[in-house]
């Protein structure tokens, strides 16, 4: 049998993924299946970056053959070059950004259901290491920061580079001592870029990780709001989530300060480059060695040289916020899960019916907590086997090694002789029906909720589940019979009422195995007893474990096992155990010396 393996979260200074294989992999996996959409998007969008060029570049017929010579004919031609310019770039940049909008929309949709298909595959460890907020935040927090790759950062590089281009063209047809003027300062920007740009990366991590804190503690205010009240903490609550608000706020500030410093740095180059050519350049018009027209021109063509700048600044800034979801989504994908089906899977026992389990010195523990301590047991096929002791004895711990949610340290697990970790995952938890103290429903019908995606199932088979487990008795009060909503986490039902709804689904699952865990712990009396006929009518023919903390609902079990820190300590029937006094005997006194 396999070790345990708990794999835990990445603390977030620990991410070693190089930004030039994040890319790839999100082009590889992600981009390159839209690659015909975004080259057409990308073709537009250098059609709508160029056309910059040309309305700088129609300045100087504008000024010199229109407004300074006075040449009639060239107003129709400039006019028409300038309306057509504007035309040609409206219609380009409409259809880029639908374009990068629809592809952007569908790589975020499949990052999105991949990384929460991939979560479902991860250890259940990792779900009780990790709080839910975190895990929402990454599915759609880092997600949609992500989209800001191609919505944003790849339109602005497409655009933005070939507008540069053009406008450069252009001021160095004019001049290019004049152009060399106007960059000269350009190079020193490359330092303090650089820094904003890791200055940006990290508090926009930061940013990202106290977004998943929030999450976390708005979803466990949510569902525990009548704790709160009850306990009057309302005031406690609300501080605490005001902290990470305003946690949040001053990461994400520092993160849009550095980006807009990034955007300022350019504004300052500008202005020596506009003071330079205006002193240069004004010189030389005032000696008639260049007209108002090329002078226009020029200043057209690096007044909007560095608007594309600013952007390119910008959009720097915000792809290292990007990077550093990605940084996130990547860490989460690259965690693989443990508990596996073997590469050679053994078939299940030809028999299931006869097919005993069976615990052989088991051992098990939860980090440095010893939970099993060399636990063996047989749990004979068609009969019921119960598992009593206090808490802590290990007792749930089985239900999880048999379901393999967790697997043992060392020891074997067998169901009709075959090794459980020989079986296919799917196949093994195909043995059981469970139905444990937590009767967890979701935010959909009671329908789906007895169901669980099961198909082909007859209104007879439907019928009998819910007349077995009692759901009929409180169908006739709800809004809409089967079809009403459970609300979230079967908040529209009683505690009882959710216990009968996954008994049914218990039921209706039909598996050799059921494992029951204090099943009926939320039912009342005459509610107890009814459903635990029906459960009893239920298990004959089939091998039954049940956990129980109420003695009296174990009396007929075939076979009690007792257990204390993680080993069996005796095991018989009710009977053989009082008249033999020790654990079970304490047990069951502690309970009814009162009756």
């Amino acid at each position: 049998m396999s070790k345990v393996s708990m794999p835990v979260p990445p603390r977030q200074d620990e991410f070693a993924h190089d930004p030039k294989g994040i890319m790839k992999w999100l082009w590889r996996d992600y981009i390159s299946r839209y690659r015909l959409v975004l080259g057409l998007a990308i073709l537009l969008m250098a059609i709508e970056g160029s056309m910059l060029g040309g309305i700088s570049y129609l300045i100087k017929p504008m000024f010199d053959d229109v407004l300074s010579a006075g040449n009639r004919d060239a107003i129709a031609w400039v006019g028409v070059g300038v309306a057509a310019v504007f035309t040609a770039r409206a219609l380009a940049a409409f259809g880029h950004r639908v374009m990068m909008v629809w592809a952007g929309q569908r790589i975020s949709a499949r990052l999105q259901s991949d990384m929460f298909t991939h979560m479902l595959t991860l250890d259940s460890n990792y779900f009780q290491k990790t709080p839910p907020g975190n895990l929402i935040e990454r599915v759609r927090g880092d997600t949609a920061a992500v989209s800001t790759i191609w919505e944003v950062v790849l339109a602005a590089f497409a655009r933005d580079i070939v507008s540069l281009i053009a406008l450069l063209a252009v001021a160095v047809s004019i001049d290019w001592v004049w152009t060399l003027i106007a960059i000269a300062a350009t190079p020193i920007l490359v330092i303090p870029v650089g820094f904003l740009q890791r200055r940006v990366r990290s508090t926009s991590r930061l940013s990202r990780m106290v977004a998943a804190n929030i999450s976390t503690r708005l979803d466990e205010a949510f569902h525990g709001i009548n704790t709160i009240k009850l306990t009057g903490t309302e005031a406690r609550e609300s501080a605490r989530t005001s902290t990470e608000i305003n946690a949040y706020a001053k990461a994400h500030l520092r993160s849009n300060t550095a980006q807009a410093g990034i955007v300022a740095l350019i504004d300052l180059i500008a202005a020596f480059a506009f003071f330079g050519v205006l002193t240069y350049g004004g010189l030389q018009i005032i000696a008639g060695t260049k007209t108002v027209g090329e002078f226009m021109s020029f200043f057209t063509a690096m007044a909007l040289i560095f608007d594309p700048l600013r952007r390119l600044g910008g959009v720097s800034g915000a792809l290292q916020a990007a990077m550093a979801s990605l940084e996130r989504l990547r860490s989460v994908f690259d965690m693989a899960p443990t508990i596996l089906s073997p590469a050679r899977p053994a078939p299940l026992p030809a028999n299931l019916i006869e097919a005993d389990i069976v615990l052989d010195n088991v051992q098990f523990s939860y980090g440095d907590e010893k939970v099993l301590n060399g636990l063996s047991f047989r749990a004979t096929a068609g009969e019921t086997t119960a598992l009593v002791g206090p808490s802590g004895a290990g007792k749930s711990t089985v239900f999880n090694l048999l379901t393999r949610i967790v697997d043992t340290g060392s020891g074997e697990i067998s169901v009709g002789g075959v090794l459980i970790s020989d079986l296919a995952l799917p196949d093994l938890r195909s043995l059981y029906s469970v139905v444990s103290q937590e009767a967890l429903l979701f935010d959909e019908s009671l329908r789906d909720n007895v169901l669980m995606g099961k198909e082909g199932v007859t209104d007879t088979a439907l019928n009998h589940a819910l007349k077995a487990a009692h759901v009929e008795d409180f169908l006739g009060r709800t809004v809409a019979g089967l079809d009403s909503p459970a609300g979230p986490r079967g908040s529209n039902l009683s505690g009882g009422q959710r216990q009968r709804v996954a008994i049914a689904r218990a039921i209706l699952r039909d598996a050799p195995v059921l494992l029951l865990d204090e099943a009926t712990s939320a039912l009342d009396t005459k509610s107890e007893r009814i459903v635990q006929e029906a459960l009893d009518e239920l298990s004959q023919g089939r091998t039954t474990l049940v956990i129980a903390h109420r003695l009296a609902t174990i009396r007929k079990a075939d076979k009690i096992v007792v257990m204390d820190h993680g080993k069996v300590v005796d095991e018989g029937s009710h009977d053989e155990l009082l008249d033999r006094g020790g654990l079970y005997a304490d047990l069951y006194r502690l309970q009814f010396q009162d009756t």
